[in-house]
């Protein structure tokens, strides 16, 4: 048995007759017809009741043709996952992907490469998808040991504070590490870029942890925590209940490229190329 008799077997049935199903697959009816005797031979069963009229499956062909179509499906998705490296690039990221870069950097990316479909994905990993297979290249701004991975630094972000919206700390224009300790700060343990290190041991803030941005800015809003984060995270969330303000004594957050050093993505040169051109251009804007 081959996936040429399976083919020929879906054909015959989908058009409706061997000279149809002949055009479709672009072979010669006796081809057709050939295929399909070959597949009742290995299988020792008729697939279908021909008349001079019709052809309707028997009910053993109306079981294969099932399990022929599945097989068939799959075959096509084999094929198209493993072609797929040219066609389409899978970006990852936990949280803000290119901040306020990102739809530019889409947009481009269309315009300059329409034969590669571009997918942005996010991710709650630690490597923004790229260690689980779920991406080509992803957007970091945690503490990875990039050791592991070929990479780019795009940028230093700022860092913001996100307060409640009736926190007394909005109505200044930035605010310090100092003026946070007290609070309680929402950390996500896993792809976050902050850490308590930012403060002094004998002065950093109480810590709540959670593992998602959605429930990090449900927290905020409650009123009963503030965050940091960078500054894409201003640009990409912004929600009710929740004002960004910058901390002016914060270190910034290195935002790297990353991707696999072996058999590379075709287009990461060119990812390479517009994001560096797009972060370039901004600051000497």
């Amino acid at each position: 048995m081959d996936i040429r008799q399976l083919r020929c077997l879906v054909e015959i049935v989908d058009s409706g007759t061997f000279t149809d199903a002949a055009i479709e697959l672009g072979i010669s009816q006796a081809a057709v017809s050939r295929n399909l005797l070959a597949l009742e031979r290995e299988l020792g069963v008729r697939l279908l009741h021909r008349t001079s009229r019709s052809l309707t499956p028997t009910t053993a062909g109306v079981r294969v043709l099932a399990r022929a179509r599945h097989i068939l499906a799959e075959l096509d998705e084999l094929v198209a996952e493993a072609t797929s490296g040219h066609t389409r690039l899978r970006v990852g990221h936990a949280w803000s992907a290119f901040g306020s870069h990102t739809r530019e950097f889409q947009r481009r990316w269309a315009a300059e490469h329409p034969g590669v479909e571009l997918q942005l994905i996010r991710t709650n990993t630690t490597t923004g998808g790229l260690a689980e297979g779920l991406c080509d290249l992803a957007v970091v701004r945690n503490h990875l040991d990039l050791r592991r991975f070929a990479h780019v630094l795009l940028t230093q972000e700022r860092r913001y504070c996100a307060l409640p919206a009736d926190d007394p700390l909005t109505r200044k224009r930035a605010v310090t590490l100092d003026q946070l300790r007290t609070r309680t700060l929402v950390i996500d343990r896993r792809t976050g870029s902050t850490t308590v290190d930012l403060w002094p041991e004998d002065g950093r803030p109480a810590i709540e942890y959670t593992q998602d941005v959605d429930d990090w800015l449900a927290a905020i809003a409650s009123g009963r925590c503030v965050g940091m984060t960078p500054q894409a995270t201003t640009t990409q969330y912004r929600r009710d209940g929740v004002t960004y303000r910058q901390v002016r004594d914060a270190p910034p957050v290195d935002v790297h490229l990353i991707w696999h050093r072996e058999d590379p993505h075709p287009a990461t040169e060119s990812a390479v190329q517009l994001l560096t051109t797009l972060y370039s251009s901004s600051a000497t804007s």
